[in-house]
């Protein structure tokens, strides 16, 4: 059914919840002396940088990316890849089913935070913040990966954790799986495949 997977990184490959809210609560305090609770950071799940901090008040985006991703390397300890992920992309690469990332990281984001767990070997394309104009839930990301691949639309499915990866993926005219392992809020998202673990997908293909 599907010979093309692309998956979203933070929510989906890896669990970055804690690292991602925990620094951005740490910069905000020592930079700016706020003090914020995590819940009311949970917002910026799912969009790059440069899209949340402005949220935030934060004029200087690029100082701020900087600092943001300082901070992330002492929570660095507390990122995950998720259980049974390592298992699908082996899976799906002994099928020889194409595998890549369309992520709202920066390609200096996704080499920090990523690329240690390994799991780059199975994914023969990569989409990052810097490489397109727009960003999720614009669908120009995936649009992007499909040019590049050279991966037929109605063969794709995009499994992501977030309204922005749904509305990225329907609007590009790919199918979408829903990655309830990371997903909060997921009644709110309604897509035809909705996957309880990581494995579920093999069962899809």
């Amino acid at each position: 059914m599907y010979n093309t997977v692309i998956f979203d990184v933070d929510g989906t490959l890896i669990d970055t919840e804690r690292a991602v809210l925990g620094s951005l609560q740490k910069m905000l305090k020592t930079d700016y002396g706020r003090v914020t609770e995590i819940q009311d950071l949970t917002f910026v799940l799912g969009i790059p940088g440069s899209t949340a901090l402005p949220q935030l008040g934060i004029k200087d985006i690029h100082k701020g990316n900087e600092r943001w991703n300082y901070f992330m390397k002492d929570f660095f300890s507390s990122i995950e890849v998720f259980n049974g992920i390592s298992d699908v992309l082996d899976t799906l690469k002994r099928r020889n089913i194409v595998q890549g990332i369309v992520t709202s990281k920066t390609t200096e984001e996704l080499i920090s935070d990523f690329v240690p767990f390994g799991l780059m070997r199975y994914l023969t394309h990569t989409v990052c913040a810097n490489d397109t104009e727009k960003h999720k839930p614009n669908p120009e990301p995936i649009l992007k990966f499909l040019e590049i691949s050279g991966a037929d639309p109605a063969t794709s499915i995009y499994i992501g954790d977030t309204i922005y990866d749904y509305e990225c993926a329907r609007d590009a005219g790919v199918d979408f799986g829903l990655a309830l392992w990371g997903c909060k809020n997921h009644e709110h998202i309604q897509t035809r495949y909705k996957f309880e673990k990581p494995q579920d997908l093999i069962k899809l293909l």
